[in-house]
């Protein structure tokens, strides 16, 4: 092998490697329970969606949330959005839902906002810096925060059923019951 096979072999070696770390260290970042939930920014889908110019995981300070990640192309997050919707209804004023679309063209978000008539709030995270920065690694993704903004527990995957998403909720809800709601 010449000298200049060598270097070639490395540099290709090295990029590869340069990746893989990549790749396993942005794996690693994810938020520990009881860590703030970043908030930024987002614009609501659609528009006039009545989040009341809410487009910030900030603007629901000092209520429960039970945060989906979500997609219109993503099957489970389909196979899940009419138990949200439902839990959504039943637990309206004790647990705001909120919806991250994220990584999706928004022609299509709305189409499935209609299609599963999902009425929590939405917001839109078009190049999935947020999704990031959340530390998710896919869709569906949900995160419960309290009051205050921190993280109490989150799911990587689908909720398989309604109950299932109760369980999950499990620390609002009973904060709910226990305050006579």
């Amino acid at each position: 092998m010449n000298l200049r096979t060598i270097l070639v072999v490395s540099a290709i070696v090295g990029a590869i490697a340069f990746l893989v770390w990549g790749l396993a260290s942005k794996s690693g970042e994810t938020l520990a329970t009881g860590s703030e939930v970043p908030s930024v920014p987002l614009e609501s889908l659609p528009p006039d969606s009545g989040t009341n110019g809410k487009g910030s995981l900030a603007d629901y300070r000092g209520e429960w949330v039970l945060m989906n990640v979500w997609a219109s192309w993503c099957t489970p997050c389909r196979d899940e959005s009419p138990a949200l919707e439902k839990f959504s209804r039943r637990w309206s004023g004790e647990i705001t839902v909120l919806g991250i679309d994220t990584r999706d063209i928004t022609s299509d978000a709305l189409a499935f906002i209609r299609e599963f008539d999902l009425t929590f709030p939405q917001l839109r995270d078009p190049t999935g810096s947020y999704s990031d920065a959340l530390g998710t690694t896919g869709v569906p993704e949900s995160f419960l925060v309290d009051p205050e903004g921190r993280l109490t527990s989150r799911l990587r995957g689908p909720f398989r059923d309604y109950a299932d998403i109760e369980r999950f909720a499990e620390p609002a809800i009973g904060t709910s019951k226990g305050s006579g709601a």
